[in-house]
């Protein structure tokens, strides 16, 4: 009466290994990490469990751990001792975040792909991931001559992949016109291309020691739009990107798909700081599983179409995936 049972299918685990659809594995998972500049040791982040500022050396010792475990790449984000308005230390070759591009690139740069965001929210003073013009808004094209630079200095420090994530129109066009100039034309651009303002960057900020106030909404995508996370992305890469990234995920899966379907190039996205939060917070109060709710999670996103995804927890996923 019923030739077609979907449920013979999924009476044992190797049987739903089998025929599981989507796979995750290490390589496809990449690290972001922060190095605080100064610190002499690690700085735990409240806002999300198990994760910290490194020091320099903590820095290195954990892009070994993620290489050991397999894990793909690893994104750097720095945190500097003294912010300006120009976000001056995120050019600078010998500011925290390219140092750190140096040391990881010579420590692991021929074993994972080593990656840096190329923005100035971490380093301006007012917290904005661009320069302000004289009546305080984002003023994108001089914000996108100083990324140009920025650019420019994490490849002469190493770096295999710029990461654009200011959202700002024509930014990857202006970096990889800058690059190939200078001679790197080997230097990959991963280009934040559906980036949404979003009520979960929280625990980001404290990462980061941001000084934000207010939002970015005049700049970041609306939550609530959806075919124009489609424009954002054929625009980055007709400018040049080689890979593109919706972010955040969890809340953002339609976009992943649409922008997966659409796309010739290798899509990425980010489970961001506040859904790592979520789940930490939720397991600690004993009304979820930890680690089952992880990798399902990380699951979903793969399954929407991500080929890569950025998350914190990639070096313990890695581990349980190899």
């Amino acid at each position: 009466m019923f030739p077609h049972r979907p449920r013979r299918l999924r009476q044992s685990a190797p049987m739903r290994n089998l025929v599981a659809q989507n796979r995750l594995a290490p390589a496809d998972l990449i690290l972001p990490v922060f190095v605080k500049e100064g610190a002499a040791l690690p700085i735990d982040i409240s806002s999300m469990p198990g994760v910290q500022q490194h020091s320099m050396d903590s820095l290195k010792a954990a892009a070994h751990d993620a290489v050991a475990a397999g894990v793909g790449g690893i994104m750097l984000f720095g945190v500097p001792e003294t912010l300006d308005a120009q976000g001056s230390a995120g050019v600078d070759p010998n500011g925290i975040l390219n140092v750190a591009i140096r040391e990881v690139v010579a420590e692991v740069g021929n074993d994972m792909v080593v990656m840096a965001d190329t923005c100035l929210d971490e380093f301006t003073d007012h917290g904005h991931c661009g320069v302000l013009d004289d009546a305080g808004n984002v003023d994108n094209d001089a914000t996108n001559e100083i990324y140009a630079n920025m650019a420019l200095a994490q490849a002469e420090a190493g770096v295999h992949v710029v990461s654009p994530s200011g959202m700002m129109d024509g930014q990857v066009g202006v970096i990889r016109d800058a690059l190939d100039d200078a001679g790197y034309t080997n230097t990959t651009i991963l280009a934040y291309s559906a980036k949404y303002a979003s009520a979960f960057y929280g625990p980001f900020r404290e990462a980061v020691d941001s000084a934000l106030t207010g939002d970015r909404k005049t700049y970041q995508m609306d939550s609530a739009n959806r075919t124009e996370a489609i424009l954002e992305t054929e625009l980055d890469i007709q400018e040049g990107a080689d890979m593109v990234m919706v972010k955040p995920a969890m809340s953002y899966l339609d976009i992943l798909r649409d922008v997966a379907n659409m796309s010739p190039v290798p899509v990425a996205a980010y489970q961001i700081s506040g859904e790592y939060a979520m789940i930490e917070a939720a397991a600690a109060n004993g009304w979820i599983e930890r680690v089952p709710a992880m990798l399902e999670s990380l699951t979903a996103i793969r399954r929407a179409g991500a080929q890569n995804i950025l998350t914190y927890y990639a070096t313990e996923a890695a581990r349980l995936l190899a």
